[in-house]
């Protein structure tokens, strides 16, 4: 049987798919609210033999925050369903700042799991301080925004965990980890390094864990600009929602064109 996207194309191919790396926020949920469909698609992923993970750009949860939230939504999840940008973040903090001190700007939770992880972090001035990491931070204050222009005006690297602009939430849109270092940016003249999607790091990482192809691989998502970027940047298929951030319009008008477009995860659910 054929089975054809948004537009038209023939998208048959998703159904020989073994590894799904999908996106949270937009994509599978909307804060709270699951979207039809999803337990069905991961339901059918399993019956399948195949394996989900959830590749997420919000680092304002740790993983066992992640695991918590989508086990009370009904689905089955342990520490090898997630890959963060926190994680992500880690990785490239100990690989190029092995023994930095940290300043970071985020939730109590990715400071948790940054200390856990091993990394030296610190939340207020410090001079002793090599490094700036800015997340997405959900209990942002007037105080940590002053702390983090002070930081930003010394000799150091700043480092953000991902470029996304607007977390989708129920009444529309909040600003995420990339408007907020915009922000920063337009007070201090300082521009970070992005950690997470649309960079490939995240997709090839799972991948060689748990030794998939990319062939074999599919990457969900609602955002252009990280989930299907990421995707095309690492090789993959990269499946584009309309359930999120972006419209038709953005991905007529963008140079970067995802593999299909669904209308949201219960289309391929059907597909499976």
């Amino acid at each position: 049987m054929k089975y054809r996207d948004y537009f038209g194309c023939d998208c048959s191919e998703l159904c020989d798919k073994k590894l799904f790396l999908l996106d949270m926020d937009g994509t599978i949920y909307e804060e709270n609210r699951l979207f039809d469909g999803t337990l069905t698609l991961l339901e059918k992923i399993k019956a399948k033999g195949g394996r989900y993970v959830f590749i997420t750009n919000n680092s304002s949860k740790s993983v066992a925050d992640y695991i918590k939230k989508v086990t009370d939504m009904g689905i089955e999840a342990d520490e090898d369903s997630f890959f963060t940008s926190s994680q992500a973040t880690v990785m490239y903090l100990k690989e190029n700042h092995p023994d930095a001190i940290v300043y970071c700007q985020g939730t109590h939770s990715l400071v948790e799991e940054l200390e856990k992880s091993g990394i030296n972090v610190v939340c207020d001035v410090d001079e002793r301080a090599s490094v700036v990491l800015v997340g997405f931070d959900t209990e942002i204050t007037g105080q940590k925004l002053r702390n983090t222009c002070e930081m930003l005006g010394k000799d150091v690297t700043f480092i953000a965990t991902n470029p996304d602009m607007t977390c989708p939430v129920s009444f529309g849109f909040i600003p995420d980890c990339g408007s907020m270092c915009y922000m920063l940016e337009v007070a201090t003249g300082k521009k970070p390094i992005y950690i997470g999607k649309p960079e490939p790091t995240m997709v090839n990482i799972v991948c060689e864990k748990f030794k998939y192809s990319k062939e074999e691989t599919v990457v969900i998502g609602d955002r252009i600009y990280t989930d299907v970027a990421a995707g095309l940047n690492a090789g993959v298929s990269a499946v584009c929602v309309l359930s999120g951030e972006v419209k038709l319009k953005d991905i007529e008008e963008s140079d970067i064109k995802p593999s299909y477009t669904l209308e949201s995860v219960k289309n391929y659910a059907d597909m499976l």
